[in-house]
């Protein structure tokens, strides 16, 4: 489900204070390739009671943060009712990773699968500039579209689509005058365990 506006400039510029206090308590980092250790051209954080890393070690949610080894900061409540509005979940959330896209920044195409529970939804919410989003189906190299998420607009995973390959071909640097840095801020709201 794609929801275009469902954030107005207000409403984008109070979600985007929230996460910059989250981003000043457990501060961004570069994740790396598990395999290559190459580092990824996103740098991320996240909040709630997991996070999501990605290092030599391999993708995994663990409850503390890669560098400070201080605990997540909890989901902004604005967050929480976002959740409830449009994933229709009756679960909270369990992880908040927040990524953050900067003009040359890429995302290559991928199935959020490293949660046990994969039946509940995937709730992503874009801040910032414009993303050429790239969606398929359930197997690789399938055949794929693309949208253009702009800034306020939420798109959930679910159902047959929740394992479907993703991927952010390219940031349209200048769409957007949200944040002062350009670039662009992805909220991606997931349980990990089951209910």
């Amino acid at each position: 489900m794609w929801y275009r506006e469902a954030l107005d400039r207000a409403e984008q510029a109070a979600l985007l204070a929230d996460i910059r206090a989250v981003m000043a308590q457990a501060p961004p980092f570069t994740p790396t390739m598990p395999r290559t250790g190459k580092p990824f051209s996103v740098t991320m954080t996240n909040c709630g009671p997991l996070g999501w890393v990605s290092d030599t070690s391999g993708y995994r949610y663990q409850s503390f943060h890669p560098d400070t080894r201080q605990p997540w900061p909890p989901v902004p409540a604005r967050l929480l009712r976002l959740w409830e509005t449009y994933a229709r979940c009756p679960a909270p959330p369990e992880a908040c990773l927040v990524n953050y896209y900067g003009p040359d920044a890429r995302m290559s195409l991928h199935q959020d699968r490293d949660e046990l529970d994969l039946t509940a939804p995937v709730l992503s919410l874009s801040l910032g500039d414009t993303a050429l989003f790239r969606i398929g189906g359930e197997e690789r190299g399938g055949k794929t579209s693309s949208v253009r998420l702009a800034s306020g607009d939420i798109f959930v995973l679910s159902g047959p689509s929740r394992l479907a390959f993703h991927g952010v071909d390219r940031i349209l640097a200048g769409t957007s005058t949200l944040l002062a840095e350009g670039g662009r801020i992805n909220l991606t709201l997931r349980r990990v365990n089951p209910a």
